[in-house]
């Protein structure tokens, strides 16, 4: 017997609108770096137009260091939904889900450094192969793995951080790369804006030490998401409302006082990394339970179906976001890298945004899967049953 996608009826929509409404926050957050030298700024000195720094400031509360955690987590949700299924079934799901995650690593790859060195699906994929060797433990024993693994290392970097912020050491913007970006991007060659990518992903990942960092942050949230999955939180709404409400105000309330920090305190290294580490997970945990318990009134679930649809193709959706942004900002398209301001380049993603709704609405009306998750699951599975929908193991 074979794994099989999942049937459309045996989707959950609250997963589906989480994925869409994390591929908006991640485009909104993403375009910072689309349009300007962003990892090579300190965002809280850099913007002196009002209107920069009054939009940054909403980014960086509501969205950044939020959304990405909520995407973790629902990978780790999936990962577990499919592994449960396999075991219904009766067969291994560590072949199909190793082969599925070798896919993703390529298309990764090659997203980091043919498109946007910002790829998240190459931590995905690293990550996703030790999670899916933990998927036989208890709900109990995924979180007794995550809560540690995550706090304790991020506790013992908080407080260097805050000792750092005593020293009084600041972050300094790049000048010189900041200037090699906005050469490359803006009016390099191909080959200019290739060694440029590179430089930024090596920047991001190697010398920031974030290739490390996912192993306490992104690594935990999919064990959490995979905890939850075990436990049917999200199946299971209409037994739980009480948890959901509760978790959801408290989650919400202790996340926002903690993510406004470097805007009441004072932006320093302990006030941004405790407003990521900490307010970030708490708000994205707040995220999903409200829109958990929207899914739970029919209006609002009819009214939000089509963000769910474009959380149904989460892979279209993000690649397609790299592929327009880039064309809108880099030398081969219309060259605007470093000429857009912040207010502009928020309302340019949520346009984008709008355009993949409307595309996402007329593709499922003809086809049960989105083009590149096509692809993906042929490469995995083989010929794909056409009544069949895809598997729930996204890019989320």
């Amino acid at each position: 017997m074979n794994i099989r996608p999942t049937e459309l009826q045996d989707r959950v929509v609250a997963i589906d609108l989480m994925r869409g409404f994390s591929l908006l926050g991640i485009f909104i957050v993403n375009m910072l770096a689309f349009h300007s030298p962003y990892y090579y700024i300190n965002p809280y000195t850099w913007f002196t137009n009002l209107s920069d720094k009054q939009t940054f400031q909403w980014i960086d509360v509501m969205l950044q260091g939020s959304v990405y955690p909520l995407f973790s987590i629902l990978f780790g949700y999936g990962l577990m939904m499919q592994f449960l299924k396999s075991q219904q079934r009766g067969v291994s799901f560590l072949r199909i889900g190793i082969r599925r995650l070798i896919i993703l690593l390529g298309i990764g790859i090659l997203h980091a450094f043919l498109i946007w060195s910002g790829d998240i699906l190459i931590s995905y994929a690293v990550c996703g192969f030790i999670v899916i060797l933990l998927l036989r433990l208890s709900s109990t024993w995924l979180l007794v793995v995550a809560l540690p693994l995550y706090l304790i290392p991020n506790l013992g970097l908080a407080f260097i951080s805050y000792l750092v912020a005593q020293s009084g050491q600041v972050f300094y913007a790049g000048v010189q790369e900041i200037e090699s970006s906005i050469k490359a991007f803006a009016t390099g060659s191909w080959t200019d804006i290739f060694s440029q990518r590179a430089a930024d992903w090596s920047y991001a990942n190697i010398e920031s030490g974030s290739l490390f960092l996912i192993f306490i942050t992104i690594f935990p949230y999919m064990l959490i998401g995979a905890a939850a999955a075990k436990a049917k939180l999200i199946e299971r709404t209409s037994d739980k409302k009480m948890f959901w409400t509760i978790l959801t105000v408290v989650a919400l309330a202790a996340g926002y006082s903690i993510k406004v920090l470097p805007f009441t305190s004072g932006a320093d290294f302990f006030t941004m990394f405790v407003q990521d580490i900490f307010g970030g997970p708490l708000v994205a945990i707040g995220y999903a339970g409200l829109i958990t318990l929207i899914c739970q009134v029919t209006v609002f679930r009819k009214l939000l179906m089509p963000v769910a649809k474009v959380g149904r193709m989460s892979m279209t959706t993000y690649l397609t976001q790299s592929v327009i942004a880039t064309t809108i900002f880099y030398s081969y398209g219309f060259g605007l890298y470093g000429k857009m301001d912040v207010l502009t380049g928020t309302w340019l993603a949520v346009g984008i945004f709008i355009l993949q709704i409307i595309f996402a609405e007329i593709w499922f009306t003809k086809f049960k899967q989105g083009p590149i998750e096509m692809i993906w699951k042929r490469a995995t599975y083989g010929k794909i049953n056409k009544k069949t929908d895809e598997n729930p193991v996204e890019i989320s």
